[in-house]
């Protein structure tokens, strides 16, 4: 018998997300397991939420009705909260993705997640970082494009990929970042100092909410070896493992 896949939560700000991207985030979801259910929340009375209408039936999502309380605020926020808890009390979902990019969820992720839930977040790339560093993964929603072969770019947006993308310069300027994988690849190598790539995965999934694909990278592999701070060996493969690049040596005056 296969072992039964784990089942997602998916809740949805529609007041604060883009519905064009509902169908690439249900997909994103599904490597994670089986999103059985599926909520989004807004004041369906207004005429900025009409775009959703259509993808709700599409996509099985149901329609959760907020009404706005207070004039020029609105109230989706706290009923996505207390079916959060709820549904995590109840039906005991092993993750939950969250579909936002307002920060007042961060205290919610960090309980769900203390809990032993997983939380998958997506918003834009303005999400402020407590949210995101709180998430086990957050992905940016302006990078999450169709896949599109084996290529990096999507042909209907030609340059796009490039455009987002960091330049090897931009991302060792990144100190935060070149901690992190430095850190991940001495912490997952062996004695020759070589790690595969799958174990620094781990390693940074163990640190912080992390996905290569925030800085225009498919693969934590491109990213590793488009820092240009590391060895690669046995690229092309599932066993590739990396290594960081000796200090250059000094020349003496």
């Amino acid at each position: 018998m296969n072992p039964t896949k784990p089942r997602v939560a998916l809740l949805i700000d529609a007041d604060n997300s883009p519905a064009s991207k509902i169908g690439l985030i249900l997909n994103e979801l599904s490597s994670f397991g089986e999103s059985n259910i599926r909520r989004a929340y807004g004041n369906w009375k207004k005429s900025e939420l009409k775009g959703w209408e259509e993808l709700l039936h599409e996509h099985a999502i149901r329609p959760m009705q907020q009404f706005d309380y207070t004039k020029g605020k609105n109230a989706s926020d706290m009923a996505m909260v207390i079916d959060a808890l709820d549904l995590l009390y109840t039906d005991r979902p092993d993750a939950f993705g969250i579909v936002s990019s307002d920060a007042d969820f961060t205290p919610l992720v960090m309980h769900l997640r203390a809990k032993g839930a997983a939380v998958y977040g997506f918003g834009a790339r303005k999400t402020p970082e407590p949210f995101v560093n709180a998430c086990s993964r957050f992905l940016f929603l302006d990078e999450l494009q169709p896949a599109a072969g084996d290529g990096d770019e999507d042909p209907a947006e030609p340059g796009r990929t490039q455009r987002l993308r960091l330049t090897p310069a931009q991302l060792k300027q990144d100190a935060k970042l070149v901690a992190l994988l430095r850190n991940a690849v001495q912490g997952a190598a062996d004695d020759d100092g070589w790690a595969y790539v799958n174990a620094v995965g781990k390693q940074i999934g163990n640190q912080a909410s992390f996905d290569s694909r925030n800085y225009g990278y498919s693969t934590l592999t491109k990213l590793l070896a488009a820092t240009q701070l590391f060895e690669m060996a046995d690229e092309g493969r599932s066993s590739v493992s990396v290594r960081e690049k000796p200090a250059p040596a000094r020349g003496r005056h």
